[in-house]
């Protein structure tokens, strides 16, 4: 039996969304699958909007930076779409956990999804682990998974830029001093 398994892959599932987010509902489940999700999703024609509003409330838990703030936005988001555990044994995947009722929506399985998953990846690595990107004028998601926990940048690209505007920034020479009258 897998004992978690909402981990990281629905951390990076949310951060993933809420950086490209995709044109249709088709989009959003071949993420999804893209992520290790196999289970069929039951559709809804609001599926694209309700989504889209679940990565919005994900995203002020990214943007909290107070961990009792992100606390209480997250156990609201997990409220929102609580259910009892149960054990399931999907698409070959062997016996695990779901953490919402059966045949759920697509954008309700996502929030429950993605509010355990996000609370696991907080409470295990730690409260600071999420944010945004520090590369200026980047906004993309950062999901700390570091083993020293210091993680900054969305992308080596984005680290690399920032690195290379520090270096200008020292090595730039200084402005000749202004004449006064």
């Amino acid at each position: 039996m897998h004992l978690n398994p909402y981990g990281e892959y629905a951390v990076l599932l949310a951060a993933s969304l809420a950086d490209d987010w995709p044109a249709d509902r088709a989009g959003i489940e071949a993420r999804t699958r893209d992520f290790g999700m196999t289970m069929e999703f039951r559709e809804s024609p609001d599926d694209h909007a309700l989504t889209r509003l679940a990565i919005d409330d994900w995203l002020l838990v990214v943007d909290a930076t107070d961990p009792a703030e992100r606390a209480a936005l997250l156990n609201a988001q997990m409220a929102a779409v609580a259910a009892y555990p149960r054990l399931t044994d999907h698409d070959g995947e062997g016996w695990h956990l779901h953490y919402r009722d059966d045949n759920q929506v697509l954008s309700a399985v996502l929030r429950a999804v993605i509010g355990v998953g996000t609370s696991l990846h907080l409470v295990t690595r730690g409260m600071h682990r999420l944010g945004r990107c520090a590369s200026s004028p980047c906004a993309n998601v950062v999901v700390d998974v570091t083993r020293n926990g210091r993680q900054r940048y969305c992308s080596v690209r984005c680290a690399n830029r920032a690195a290379v505007r520090r270096h200008r920034e020292r090595t730039a020479p200084e402005p000749p001093a202004r004449l006064r009258p």
